[in-house]
């Protein structure tokens, strides 16, 4: 920590302060009085206006990428109403965002992801200080000149503005309207977008060392005493896979008959442990790996072999587990809770085969970043398959053995799901959107494509749809 503090340049060159000072005003106006929208998206790109310089002169593909990642994150609040798509994604956007900064290479570096935007907010405040004295010790003179000028032109213009605006009202509306009652609020924002931009180019500058700590070199184990807990629970995982082969071909439906199971009830009871299996696979891999003997060409192919199979079997365990969830899916309907844990499963897989890639020439310097970047593209494409509107889809597209549809859930959606719902057939649409009304954007800080296309598809329905009420 003595060295991250005492590392990087010690006073902030003009350009950063004036940078930051850009950002801060900016988002003091973007962001305070308005809905989640464009502007939010604006300033996840303004953020990077000082940092982005230095991580181009890194010449790091990867940082860029990750850094490309966390601004496309942050911009599904510009596409996407869903509140828990949006939060999601603005979570993964911040870790993202302090993994391509701080050039995270390992996984305790990946996971210092809140550490370092808390240590680099405290160190580039001092650095923004000592660059604000410079300029005005260096230029007292121009800086006093500067402030008087601005600010006879402030009173100036705020005098004429005034009196302009109480004599003609149509001149006052193109006027910006600043409330006096929003001003603390703005200037807080203010402060901390241009703090959270100070950081973010400090960072840059100076990464904190979290990446080169490495865990040292731990003493091998012998052959017999790693192999044998390793051979056993491939045994068990491979076992437990086949089982799942005979019950997708209904060799043990007359298992579940005498134990009284429906297949909903069977995918309820497992898909919770069968995730924690798979997580728990990547743990015993990553100390399996740690712990191998690999002395010899003989040694380390074992390793690979023992580790492989195990990381097979767990992408079988993965494919039961999402059997498991679309035979309850199939039972009970589809939820926002529901398409989650399928995308955090398939995360799951995604590793799996990560570490199966890394296993192969035993070097995992990449994985961690990789599981990083592969965790953002998840969430992009969850947000980018806009999961309100399948709910509906799926939902409403159930045969008639399907359980009684929930409509107050499908009411209870954000405006994504109103294109989808718009869609169905009658009385259907007219009762699941009767009493829905969606505010459009007033200003471009809060357009949303999501909201956007529902206020049209709202307004454009006739007056008498409002009425119908859905059936119990």
């Amino acid at each position: 920590m003595r060295a991250f503090w005492e590392a990087g340049p010690r006073t902030a060159p003009p350009r950063a302060l004036v940078a930051c000072a850009i950002v801060g005003l900016l988002g003091g106006i973007v962001l305070v009085g308005n809905r989640p929208g464009l502007g939010v998206a604006v300033m996840g790109l303004a953020l990077w206006a000082v940092a982005l310089p230095t991580l181009v002169q890194r010449r790091s593909v990867a940082d860029l990428v990750t850094a490309a990642l966390s601004v496309a994150l942050l911009a599904v609040v510009a596409v996407r109403d869903a509140g828990w798509v949006t939060g999601l994604c603005a979570v993964a956007a911040g870790w993202a965002g302090a993994a391509a900064v701080t050039s995270a290479r390992s996984a305790p570096a990946m996971a210092l992801g809140p550490v370092s935007w808390a240590a680099g907010l405290a160190r580039s405040l001092p650095w923004l200080g000592r660059g604000a004295r410079a300029i005005g010790e260096g230029r007292r003179g121009q800086l006093g000149v500067a402030v008087r000028s601005i600010g006879v032109t402030v009173v100036l213009l705020l005098v004429f503005g005034g009196l302009f605006a109480s004599a003609d009202r149509v001149f006052a509306s193109y006027l910006p309207q600043v409330e006096l009652s929003s001003l603390p609020a703005r200037l807080v924002v203010g402060a901390l977008m241009a703090a959270v931009t100070a950081s973010l180019a400090h960072l840059a500058l100076a990464p904190p060392p979290w990446s080169a700590a490495v865990l040292p070199q731990a003493r091998a184990a012998r052959r017999g005493e790693w192999l044998l807990p390793v051979l056993a629970l491939d045994a068990l995982v491979l076992s437990f896979v086949l089982v799942q082969v005979g019950a997708l071909l209904g060799g043990h439906r007359h298992v579940l008959e005498t134990a009284g199971l429906t297949y909903a009830e069977y995918a309820r009871e497992g898909f919770a442990q069968l995730m924690a299996v798979t997580a728990l696979t990547l743990a015993v891999v990553a100390v399996g790996a740690r712990w191998a003997p690999r002395e010899t060409a003989r040694d380390r192919l074992i390793a690979r072999a023992g580790l492989g199979v195990l990381c097979v079997g767990a992408l079988g365990v993965v494919a039961s587990a999402l059997r498991r969830m679309d035979l309850y899916v199939d039972a009970f309907g589809l939820t926002r809770l529901r398409l989650f844990v399928v995308a955090v499963e398939l995360v799951m897989a995604a590793v799996l085969v990560l570490v199966l890639v890394a296993g192969v020439r035993w070097r995992a310097g990449w994985l961690p970043r990789a599981v990083a970047q592969v965790a953002a593209v998840a969430m992009l494409g969850l947000a980018l398959v806009n999961p309100d509107a399948q709910i509906v889809r799926h939902n409403m597209a159930a045969g008639p053995e399907a359980p009684p549809l929930d409509v107050a859930y499908l009411q209870g959606l954000s405006a994504d799901a109103v294109p989808a719902i718009a869609a169905l057939d009658e009385p259907w649409a007219s009762c699941l959107l009767s009493g829905w009304h969606v505010n459009p954007a007033q200003n471009p800080a809060e357009w949303n494509l999501g909201r956007e296309r529902a206020a049209l598809l709202l307004d454009a329905r006739p007056a008498s749809a409002d009425s119908v009420v859905c059936a119990p």
